[in-house]
């Protein structure tokens, strides 16, 4: 099999002999897996994610804000969706590509999803259990700052990061200060390539042994 990345994602669908249950709602393939002798696309990312975001909180009946539309917000938001999250709330400026995503989480999934136009500094809701950003604010750019109100996070909230450079944004400064459990990036890009290789030849890779090899190679210290 073989990774593939943008401008890839979406017109390989037409070639290839099938797709898994998430790339299918996804729309898109960043894995194609040979099984049986025919290529099957699948989508490691929002699993990656997931994989990552498991360690700290399972996902099931957890009340979900996620900042973003593109393609790291339809991923993640399909696999939490799959995996059981009551309710998910995008948070976007383009209400268009919004509603495109609202609308496969609610026909497509038994999870509870609305849009809610990002204006201004956004207040987390406070019965908020995770919240992401799957947006590239923050990406090579530990200054950049999400349109998100400090105060609002508090501590029992989880806040994930899909940004991996640098993995330490200021949005997950924030919300360590703020007391919330934090994911950084690094964990998702590292998890959805152990998904791939457990994919392509049935061994578990040492996800710890890939972050540190990550890390060397960003030069992180």
């Amino acid at each position: 099999g073989f990774n593939l990345s943008m401008p890839h994602k979406v017109s390989i669908l037409p070639l290839l002999d099938g797709l898994g249950e998430s790339a299918r709602m996804i729309g898109a393939v960043n894995c194609v897996v040979r099984r049986d002798g025919r290529l099957i696309g699948e989508n490691t990312d929002g699993k990656g994610f997931l994989m990552s975001l498991q360690r700290l909180v399972d996902p099931r009946g957890k009340n979900v804000l996620l900042f973003g539309a593109g393609g790291a917000a339809r991923a993640i938001a399909v696999e939490l969706a799959l995996a059981g999250a009551d309710r998910i709330a995008v948070v976007n400026r383009s209400e268009a590509r919004a509603d495109e995503l609202v609308s496969l989480l609610r026909d497509r999934t038994k999870t509870r999803a609305r849009f809610i136009r990002w204006e201004g500094e956004y207040e987390v809701p406070r019965e908020t259990d995770v919240v992401v950003n799957a947006t590239s604010i923050g990406l090579y750019d530990e200054n950049a700052r999400l349109a998100l109100a400090p105060h609002s996070l508090a501590p029992g909230m989880v806040a994930a990061d899909v940004v991996f450079n640098p993995p330490g944004t200021r949005f997950i400064q924030d919300s360590a200060r703020r007391g919330c459990a934090t994911l950084d990036g690094l964990g998702m890009l590292v998890n959805q390539a152990a998904i791939g290789i457990r994919y392509w030849t049935g061994v578990d890779a040492d996800v710890a042994v890939m972050r540190r090899a990550l890390e060397k190679a960003l030069k992180l210290p």
